[in-house]
Protein backbone atom coordinates (compact mmCIF):
# COMPACT_ATOMS: atom_id res chain seq x y z
CA UNK A 1 0.00 0.00 0.00
CA UNK A 2 2.53 2.64 0.96
CA UNK A 3 4.42 1.95 -2.19
CA UNK A 4 1.32 2.72 -4.34
CA UNK A 5 0.70 5.63 -2.43
CA UNK A 6 4.45 6.51 -3.11
CA UNK A 7 4.07 5.86 -7.03
CA UNK A 8 1.22 8.70 -6.72
CA UNK A 9 3.02 10.94 -5.11
CA UNK A 10 5.59 11.10 -7.60
CA UNK A 11 3.40 11.41 -10.50
CA UNK A 12 2.09 14.90 -11.63
CA UNK A 13 -1.84 16.17 -10.95
CA UNK A 14 -2.68 15.62 -15.00
CA UNK A 15 -1.01 12.20 -15.00
CA UNK A 16 -3.11 11.26 -12.05
CA UNK A 17 -6.21 12.77 -14.05
CA UNK A 18 -5.27 10.18 -17.11
CA UNK A 19 -4.71 7.59 -14.98
CA UNK A 20 -8.46 8.48 -13.24
CA UNK A 21 -10.03 8.08 -16.77
CA UNK A 22 -8.20 4.87 -17.44
CA UNK A 23 -9.45 3.39 -13.91
CA UNK A 24 -13.04 4.05 -14.55
CA UNK A 25 -13.02 3.04 -18.10
CA UNK A 26 -11.04 -0.37 -16.72
CA UNK A 27 -13.56 -0.73 -14.63
CA UNK A 28 -16.34 0.25 -16.77
CA UNK A 29 -15.38 -2.48 -19.13
CA UNK A 30 -15.37 -5.14 -16.72
CA UNK A 31 -18.97 -4.94 -15.56
CA UNK A 32 -19.55 -4.71 -18.90
CA UNK A 33 -18.24 -7.87 -19.66
CA UNK A 34 -20.36 -9.44 -17.37
CA UNK A 35 -23.45 -11.83 -18.22
CA UNK A 36 -25.62 -10.08 -16.64
CA UNK A 37 -25.07 -6.94 -18.50
CA UNK A 38 -25.71 -8.26 -21.96
CA UNK A 39 -28.78 -10.08 -23.68
CA UNK A 40 -28.25 -13.32 -24.44
CA UNK A 41 -29.17 -13.38 -28.01
CA UNK A 42 -27.03 -10.74 -29.03
CA UNK A 43 -23.83 -11.60 -27.52
CA UNK A 44 -20.37 -9.23 -26.91
CA UNK A 45 -17.12 -8.93 -27.38
CA UNK A 46 -13.81 -7.47 -24.78
CA UNK A 47 -14.02 -4.50 -28.10
CA UNK A 48 -17.48 -4.19 -27.80
CA UNK A 49 -17.33 -3.41 -23.51
CA UNK A 50 -14.23 -1.29 -24.13
CA UNK A 51 -15.38 0.91 -26.60
CA UNK A 52 -18.65 1.62 -24.67
CA UNK A 53 -17.35 2.11 -21.41
CA UNK A 54 -14.87 4.46 -23.01
CA UNK A 55 -17.43 6.21 -24.81
CA UNK A 56 -19.88 6.81 -22.03
CA UNK A 57 -16.93 7.91 -19.64
CA UNK A 58 -15.80 10.27 -22.11
CA UNK A 59 -19.41 11.49 -22.48
CA UNK A 60 -19.36 10.93 -26.35
CA UNK A 61 -21.84 8.82 -27.40
CA UNK A 62 -20.51 6.98 -30.20
CA UNK A 63 -21.08 2.85 -30.05
CA UNK A 64 -20.56 -0.14 -31.54
CA UNK A 65 -23.66 -2.01 -30.58
CA UNK A 66 -27.25 -0.43 -29.69
CA UNK A 67 -27.70 0.88 -26.08
CA UNK A 68 -31.24 -0.21 -25.94
CA UNK A 69 -31.17 -3.65 -27.85
CA UNK A 70 -27.56 -4.92 -26.60
CA UNK A 71 -27.20 -4.52 -22.97
CA UNK A 72 -29.68 -5.02 -20.21
CA UNK A 73 -31.43 -2.86 -17.44
CA UNK A 74 -27.72 -3.65 -15.42
CA UNK A 75 -25.43 -2.84 -18.65
CA UNK A 76 -27.61 -0.07 -18.57
CA UNK A 77 -27.71 1.35 -15.75
CA UNK A 78 -23.26 0.60 -15.38
CA UNK A 79 -23.21 3.08 -18.42
CA UNK A 80 -25.14 6.16 -17.04
CA UNK A 81 -23.34 5.90 -14.21
CA UNK A 82 -19.71 5.80 -16.50
CA UNK A 83 -21.71 8.83 -18.49
CA UNK A 84 -22.50 10.48 -14.86
CA UNK A 85 -19.07 10.28 -13.22
CA UNK A 86 -17.52 11.29 -16.51
CA UNK A 87 -19.75 13.99 -16.93
CA UNK A 88 -19.38 15.91 -13.90
CA UNK A 89 -15.82 14.46 -13.08
CA UNK A 90 -14.77 11.83 -10.98
CA UNK A 91 -12.45 13.85 -8.77
CA UNK A 92 -15.98 15.93 -7.82
CA UNK A 93 -17.33 12.35 -6.73
CA UNK A 94 -14.02 11.90 -4.78
CA UNK A 95 -13.87 15.36 -2.98
CA UNK A 96 -17.70 15.53 -2.37
CA UNK A 97 -17.28 11.96 -0.38
CA UNK A 98 -14.08 13.11 2.07
CA UNK A 99 -16.24 16.61 2.45
CA UNK A 100 -19.37 14.50 3.40
CA UNK A 101 -17.20 12.42 5.90
CA UNK A 102 -16.01 14.93 7.60
CA UNK A 103 -12.18 14.10 6.05
CA UNK A 104 -9.75 17.22 5.90
CA UNK A 105 -9.14 17.92 2.17
CA UNK A 106 -5.34 18.73 1.19
CA UNK A 107 -3.36 21.18 -0.80
CA UNK A 108 -2.75 18.20 -3.41
CA UNK A 109 -6.42 17.19 -3.47
CA UNK A 110 -7.63 20.59 -4.10
CA UNK A 111 -5.03 21.05 -6.78
CA UNK A 112 -6.34 18.02 -8.28
CA UNK A 113 -10.09 19.02 -8.34
CA UNK A 114 -8.82 22.27 -9.82
CA UNK A 115 -7.19 20.57 -12.92
CA UNK A 116 -10.01 18.36 -13.52
CA UNK A 117 -12.85 21.03 -13.52
CA UNK A 118 -10.35 23.87 -15.19
CA UNK A 119 -11.21 26.08 -12.19
CA UNK A 120 -9.57 29.76 -12.36
CA UNK A 121 -7.99 29.24 -8.75
CA UNK A 122 -7.31 26.95 -5.97
CA UNK A 123 -9.76 28.66 -3.30
CA UNK A 124 -13.91 28.13 -2.66
CA UNK A 125 -12.48 24.46 -4.66
CA UNK A 126 -14.46 22.16 -2.14
CA UNK A 127 -17.83 24.81 -2.25
CA UNK A 128 -17.54 24.50 -5.61
CA UNK A 129 -17.95 20.76 -5.72
CA UNK A 130 -20.75 20.67 -3.53
CA UNK A 131 -22.16 23.37 -6.12
CA UNK A 132 -21.35 21.17 -9.18
CA UNK A 133 -23.11 18.38 -7.61
CA UNK A 134 -26.29 20.01 -6.41
CA UNK A 135 -26.67 21.76 -8.97
CA UNK A 136 -26.33 18.96 -11.53
CA UNK A 137 -28.80 16.92 -9.59
CA UNK A 138 -31.17 19.28 -9.82
CA UNK A 139 -31.20 20.60 -13.30
CA UNK A 140 -31.00 16.41 -14.04
CA UNK A 141 -34.15 15.76 -11.86
CA UNK A 142 -36.38 18.51 -13.23
CA UNK A 143 -35.36 17.74 -16.60
CA UNK A 144 -36.15 13.55 -15.90
CA UNK A 145 -39.59 15.17 -14.67
CA UNK A 146 -40.62 17.53 -17.81
CA UNK A 147 -39.59 14.28 -19.55
CA UNK A 148 -41.58 12.00 -17.87
CA UNK A 149 -44.62 13.46 -19.69
CA UNK A 150 -43.34 12.49 -22.91
CA UNK A 151 -42.21 9.06 -22.20
CA UNK A 152 -44.76 7.65 -19.52
CA UNK A 153 -47.81 8.03 -21.88
CA UNK A 154 -45.68 6.12 -24.57
CA UNK A 155 -43.68 3.24 -22.17
CA UNK A 156 -46.38 3.21 -19.22
CA UNK A 157 -45.19 4.70 -15.55
CA UNK A 158 -42.22 2.57 -14.82
CA UNK A 159 -40.36 2.43 -18.18
CA UNK A 160 -41.25 5.87 -19.00
CA UNK A 161 -39.36 7.13 -15.49
CA UNK A 162 -36.40 5.00 -15.93
CA UNK A 163 -36.33 6.41 -19.96
CA UNK A 164 -36.99 10.30 -18.63
CA UNK A 165 -33.87 9.87 -15.83
CA UNK A 166 -31.20 8.03 -18.78
CA UNK A 167 -31.86 10.43 -21.58
CA UNK A 168 -32.17 13.48 -19.07
CA UNK A 169 -28.89 12.68 -17.63
CA UNK A 170 -27.34 11.81 -20.67
CA UNK A 171 -28.60 15.11 -22.71
CA UNK A 172 -27.56 17.15 -19.25
CA UNK A 173 -23.35 15.25 -19.61
CA UNK A 174 -23.89 15.82 -23.35
CA UNK A 175 -23.16 12.35 -23.35
CA UNK A 176 -25.69 11.46 -26.51
CA UNK A 177 -26.69 7.70 -25.77
CA UNK A 178 -30.09 6.71 -25.79
CA UNK A 179 -32.69 4.59 -25.46
CA UNK A 180 -34.84 4.49 -28.62
CA UNK A 181 -33.49 1.12 -30.46
CA UNK A 182 -36.73 -0.30 -29.61
CA UNK A 183 -37.91 1.90 -33.05
CA UNK A 184 -34.73 0.90 -35.22
CA UNK A 185 -31.16 0.48 -33.98
CA UNK A 186 -29.20 3.43 -33.82
CA UNK A 187 -32.07 5.60 -34.29
CA UNK A 188 -32.40 8.21 -31.41
CA UNK A 189 -34.94 10.48 -31.68
CA UNK A 190 -35.19 10.42 -35.33
CA UNK A 191 -38.72 9.63 -35.37
CA UNK A 192 -39.79 12.13 -33.13
CA UNK A 193 -38.50 15.49 -35.57
CA UNK A 194 -41.26 17.37 -35.73
CA UNK A 195 -42.24 16.79 -31.40
CA UNK A 196 -41.51 20.07 -30.16
CA UNK A 197 -41.50 19.34 -26.64
CA UNK A 198 -39.00 16.82 -26.41
CA UNK A 199 -37.04 18.15 -28.73
CA UNK A 200 -37.12 21.67 -26.37
CA UNK A 201 -36.53 19.85 -23.50
CA UNK A 202 -34.02 17.90 -24.62
CA UNK A 203 -32.07 21.04 -26.24
CA UNK A 204 -32.66 23.09 -22.88
CA UNK A 205 -30.57 20.36 -21.00
CA UNK A 206 -27.78 20.43 -23.46
CA UNK A 207 -27.18 23.98 -23.57
CA UNK A 208 -27.17 24.08 -19.93
CA UNK A 209 -24.64 21.35 -19.42
CA UNK A 210 -22.88 22.74 -22.10
CA UNK A 211 -22.56 26.36 -20.52
CA UNK A 212 -20.37 25.13 -17.86
CA UNK A 213 -20.57 25.28 -14.26
CA UNK A 214 -18.68 28.25 -13.63
CA UNK A 215 -21.07 30.67 -15.83
CA UNK A 216 -23.68 29.28 -14.06
CA UNK A 217 -22.42 30.24 -10.61
CA UNK A 218 -21.49 33.48 -12.17
CA UNK A 219 -24.79 34.29 -13.37
CA UNK A 220 -26.54 33.22 -9.70
CA UNK A 221 -24.05 35.59 -7.91
CA UNK A 222 -24.74 38.92 -10.32
CA UNK A 223 -28.83 37.75 -10.77
CA UNK A 224 -28.21 37.93 -14.62
CA UNK A 225 -26.94 41.76 -14.58
CA UNK A 226 -24.32 41.06 -17.45
CA UNK A 227 -22.59 43.96 -16.86
CA UNK A 228 -21.06 42.20 -13.40
CA UNK A 229 -20.70 39.16 -14.78
CA UNK A 230 -16.81 38.06 -15.79
CA UNK A 231 -15.52 38.25 -19.11
CA UNK A 232 -15.55 34.51 -19.21
CA UNK A 233 -18.94 34.46 -19.25
CA UNK A 234 -20.00 36.88 -21.04
CA UNK A 235 -17.72 35.45 -24.09
CA UNK A 236 -19.20 31.65 -23.21
CA UNK A 237 -22.80 33.39 -23.40
CA UNK A 238 -21.91 35.18 -26.61
CA UNK A 239 -20.28 32.81 -28.59
CA UNK A 240 -22.79 30.07 -27.40
CA UNK A 241 -25.98 32.28 -29.06
CA UNK A 242 -24.32 33.12 -32.09
CA UNK A 243 -23.06 29.28 -32.82
CA UNK A 244 -26.23 28.36 -32.08
CA UNK A 245 -28.61 30.60 -34.01
CA UNK A 246 -26.03 31.00 -36.63
CA UNK A 247 -25.52 27.48 -37.08
CA UNK A 248 -29.52 26.84 -37.31
CA UNK A 249 -29.76 29.43 -39.98
CA UNK A 250 -27.24 27.82 -42.10
CA UNK A 251 -27.96 24.31 -41.36
CA UNK A 252 -31.48 25.61 -42.73
CA UNK A 253 -30.33 27.37 -45.56
CA UNK A 254 -27.46 24.51 -46.68
CA UNK A 255 -30.83 21.72 -46.44
CA UNK A 256 -33.14 23.62 -48.76
CA UNK A 257 -34.39 21.42 -51.37
CA UNK A 258 -32.02 18.59 -50.07
CA UNK A 259 -33.07 14.65 -50.29
CA UNK A 260 -34.31 15.27 -45.81
CA UNK A 261 -35.70 18.55 -46.31
CA UNK A 262 -37.60 17.55 -48.75
CA UNK A 263 -39.82 15.31 -46.51
CA UNK A 264 -40.40 17.93 -44.02
CA UNK A 265 -43.16 20.85 -43.70
CA UNK A 266 -41.45 24.22 -42.69
CA UNK A 267 -42.18 24.27 -38.86
CA UNK A 268 -39.87 20.58 -38.68
CA UNK A 269 -37.22 21.89 -40.69
CA UNK A 270 -36.73 25.06 -38.36
CA UNK A 271 -36.96 22.83 -35.39
CA UNK A 272 -34.30 20.16 -36.90
CA UNK A 273 -32.31 22.67 -38.08
CA UNK A 274 -31.81 24.48 -34.46
CA UNK A 275 -31.66 21.05 -33.06
CA UNK A 276 -29.09 20.07 -35.38
CA UNK A 277 -26.97 23.11 -34.17
CA UNK A 278 -27.45 22.50 -30.36
CA UNK A 279 -26.76 18.93 -30.72
CA UNK A 280 -22.93 18.81 -32.94
CA UNK A 281 -21.69 20.89 -30.46
CA UNK A 282 -20.87 17.70 -28.26
CA UNK A 283 -24.89 16.39 -27.03
CA UNK A 284 -24.77 13.28 -29.68
CA UNK A 285 -28.45 13.03 -30.20
CA UNK A 286 -29.96 13.73 -33.38
CA UNK A 287 -33.28 14.27 -35.55
CA UNK A 288 -32.04 13.99 -39.11
CA UNK A 289 -30.46 10.87 -40.85
CA UNK A 290 -26.91 12.21 -40.64
CA UNK A 291 -25.42 10.24 -43.98
CA UNK A 292 -28.11 11.85 -45.86
CA UNK A 293 -27.37 15.29 -45.14
CA UNK A 294 -25.48 17.11 -47.55
CA UNK A 295 -21.81 17.91 -47.97
CA UNK A 296 -21.78 21.30 -47.26
CA UNK A 297 -24.07 20.48 -43.63
CA UNK A 298 -21.36 17.75 -43.02
CA UNK A 299 -18.46 19.91 -43.01
CA UNK A 300 -20.83 22.53 -41.19
CA UNK A 301 -21.59 20.00 -38.40
CA UNK A 302 -17.25 19.19 -38.40
CA UNK A 303 -17.00 23.04 -37.41
CA UNK A 304 -19.23 22.93 -34.82
CA UNK A 305 -18.53 19.82 -33.33
CA UNK A 306 -14.74 20.82 -33.41
CA UNK A 307 -15.31 24.17 -31.45
CA UNK A 308 -17.80 22.24 -28.63
CA UNK A 309 -19.17 23.66 -25.18
CA UNK A 310 -17.51 25.76 -22.77
CA UNK A 311 -14.53 25.29 -20.08
CA UNK A 312 -15.94 23.55 -16.98
CA UNK A 313 -18.82 22.49 -18.39
CA UNK A 314 -19.54 19.04 -19.37
CA UNK A 315 -19.26 19.17 -23.14
CA UNK A 316 -16.10 19.01 -25.23
CA UNK A 317 -14.39 20.30 -28.47
CA UNK A 318 -11.48 22.94 -28.01
CA UNK A 319 -14.24 25.24 -26.03
CA UNK A 320 -16.41 28.39 -27.22
CA UNK A 321 -13.55 30.50 -25.53
CA UNK A 322 -10.44 29.08 -27.08
CA UNK A 323 -12.68 29.82 -30.11
CA UNK A 324 -13.29 33.54 -29.22
CA UNK A 325 -9.34 33.72 -28.44
CA UNK A 326 -8.49 32.29 -32.16
CA UNK A 327 -11.55 35.02 -33.60
CA UNK A 328 -10.38 37.88 -31.90
CA UNK A 329 -6.67 37.76 -32.28
CA UNK A 330 -7.57 38.06 -35.97
CA UNK A 331 -9.42 41.19 -35.22
CA UNK A 332 -6.78 42.42 -33.28
CA UNK A 333 -4.08 42.07 -35.55
CA UNK A 334 -6.67 44.16 -38.76
CA UNK A 335 -7.09 46.91 -36.16
CA UNK A 336 -3.63 47.44 -35.47
CA UNK A 337 -3.90 46.44 -31.60
CA UNK A 338 -1.05 44.99 -29.72
CA UNK A 339 -3.42 42.84 -27.23
CA UNK A 340 -6.75 41.21 -27.06
CA UNK A 341 -9.55 43.65 -26.20
CA UNK A 342 -12.85 42.73 -25.53
CA UNK A 343 -16.24 43.97 -23.73
CA UNK A 344 -13.76 46.70 -22.12
CA UNK A 345 -11.07 44.40 -20.70
CA UNK A 346 -7.89 42.94 -22.13
CA UNK A 347 -6.31 39.04 -22.68
CA UNK A 348 -3.63 37.63 -20.82
CA UNK A 349 -0.32 37.65 -22.06
CA UNK A 350 -0.05 34.27 -24.27
CA UNK A 351 -3.65 33.09 -24.03
CA UNK A 352 -3.25 33.10 -27.91
CA UNK A 353 -0.31 30.51 -27.85
CA UNK A 354 -2.73 28.14 -25.72
CA UNK A 355 -5.55 28.46 -28.18
CA UNK A 356 -3.80 27.91 -31.12
CA UNK A 357 -2.06 25.02 -29.28
CA UNK A 358 -5.12 23.18 -28.45
CA UNK A 359 -6.51 23.63 -32.05
CA UNK A 360 -3.70 22.31 -33.81
CA UNK A 361 -3.20 19.73 -31.40
CA UNK A 362 -7.43 19.05 -32.24
CA UNK A 363 -6.73 19.21 -35.85
CA UNK A 364 -3.27 17.87 -36.53
CA UNK A 365 -5.00 14.45 -34.27
CA UNK A 366 -8.25 14.47 -35.95
CA UNK A 367 -7.30 14.78 -39.52
CA UNK A 368 -4.35 12.33 -39.39
CA UNK A 369 -6.75 9.64 -37.97
CA UNK A 370 -9.36 10.34 -40.22
CA UNK A 371 -6.77 9.57 -43.26
CA UNK A 372 -5.70 6.63 -41.77
CA UNK A 373 -9.36 5.30 -40.94
CA UNK A 374 -10.10 6.82 -44.64
CA UNK A 375 -7.16 4.33 -46.00
CA UNK A 376 -7.61 1.01 -44.33
CA UNK A 377 -11.84 0.77 -44.29
CA UNK A 378 -11.77 2.61 -48.06
CA UNK A 379 -14.21 5.27 -46.78
CA UNK A 380 -14.80 9.04 -48.29
CA UNK A 381 -12.52 11.22 -46.33
CA UNK A 382 -15.55 13.21 -45.28
CA UNK A 383 -17.10 10.70 -43.81
CA UNK A 384 -14.38 9.73 -41.56
CA UNK A 385 -13.22 12.91 -40.35
CA UNK A 386 -16.81 13.47 -39.40
CA UNK A 387 -16.23 10.47 -37.53
CA UNK A 388 -13.14 11.41 -35.70
CA UNK A 389 -13.86 14.85 -34.93
CA UNK A 390 -16.91 13.38 -32.98
CA UNK A 391 -14.85 11.12 -30.88
CA UNK A 392 -12.25 13.77 -30.30
CA UNK A 393 -14.46 16.68 -29.43
CA UNK A 394 -16.58 13.90 -27.39
CA UNK A 395 -20.12 14.37 -29.89
CA UNK A 396 -21.00 11.29 -30.50
CA UNK A 397 -22.88 11.55 -33.32
CA UNK A 398 -22.08 9.32 -36.40
CA UNK A 399 -23.29 9.13 -40.14
CA UNK A 400 -23.64 5.48 -39.56
CA UNK A 401 -20.02 4.17 -40.18
CA UNK A 402 -18.19 3.36 -36.99
CA UNK A 403 -20.42 0.16 -36.47
CA UNK A 404 -19.08 -0.93 -39.32
CA UNK A 405 -15.37 -0.56 -38.76
CA UNK A 406 -12.72 -3.18 -38.27
CA UNK A 407 -11.30 -3.37 -34.47
CA UNK A 408 -7.50 -0.58 -35.13
CA UNK A 409 -10.02 1.86 -36.61
CA UNK A 410 -12.36 1.33 -33.49
CA UNK A 411 -9.21 1.52 -30.90
CA UNK A 412 -8.41 4.45 -32.75
CA UNK A 413 -11.63 6.50 -32.09
CA UNK A 414 -11.25 5.36 -28.37
CA UNK A 415 -7.63 7.08 -28.37
CA UNK A 416 -9.41 10.35 -29.65
CA UNK A 417 -12.22 10.01 -27.35
CA UNK A 418 -9.63 10.15 -24.55
CA UNK A 419 -8.11 12.62 -25.56
CA UNK A 420 -10.89 14.72 -25.93
CA UNK A 421 -12.14 14.33 -22.77
CA UNK A 422 -9.16 14.34 -20.57
CA UNK A 423 -8.26 17.57 -22.70
CA UNK A 424 -5.32 18.53 -25.10
CA UNK A 425 -3.42 20.47 -22.48
CA UNK A 426 -3.63 18.11 -19.58
CA UNK A 427 -3.04 15.02 -21.33
CA UNK A 428 -0.03 17.03 -23.46
CA UNK A 429 1.63 17.96 -20.26
CA UNK A 430 1.05 14.48 -18.54
CA UNK A 431 3.83 13.23 -20.69
CA UNK A 432 5.91 16.25 -20.63
CA UNK A 433 9.09 16.69 -19.25
CA UNK A 434 8.95 18.04 -15.56
CA UNK A 435 12.15 19.66 -15.68
CA UNK A 436 11.66 23.39 -14.93
CA UNK A 437 12.66 25.70 -18.26
CA UNK A 438 15.67 27.06 -18.52
CA UNK A 439 16.35 31.10 -17.98
CA UNK A 440 18.82 31.96 -20.58
CA UNK A 441 17.29 32.76 -23.95
CA UNK A 442 18.76 32.25 -27.38
CA UNK A 443 19.64 34.69 -30.16
CA UNK A 444 16.07 36.30 -31.58
CA UNK A 445 16.15 36.60 -35.05
CA UNK A 446 12.72 37.70 -37.57
CA UNK A 447 10.75 35.45 -39.67
CA UNK A 448 8.81 36.62 -42.54
CA UNK A 449 5.64 34.93 -42.41
CA UNK A 450 2.08 35.52 -44.43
Amino acid sequence: MEKIISFFRHLSTTQIILLEYCGVIFLGTLLLCLPISIQQETGNTLLNAFFTATSATCVTGLVLVDTCTHWTTFGQVVILCLIQIGGIGFMTFCILILSVTGRKIGLFSRSLMQNSISAPQLGGIVRMTRFIFLASLLVETIGALFLAFFFCPRYGVGKGIWFSFFHSISAFCNAGFDLMGESGAFSSFIHYTGNWYLNLVIMALIVLGGLGFFVWRDILDNKMKMLRMHLHTKLVLFVTALLIFGGAFFFFLLEQNSVVFSRLPLDEQILSSLFQSVTVRTAGFNTLPLNELTESSKFLSICLMLIGGSTGSTAGGIKTTTFAILVLSIFSIFFHRKQIEVFGRRMEEGIVRSASCIFMLYLFLSCTAAMIIARIEHLPFLDTLFECVSAIATVGLTTGITPTLMPFSSLLLAFLMIFGRVGSLTMLLAFSSSKPPSSSSLPLEKVQIG
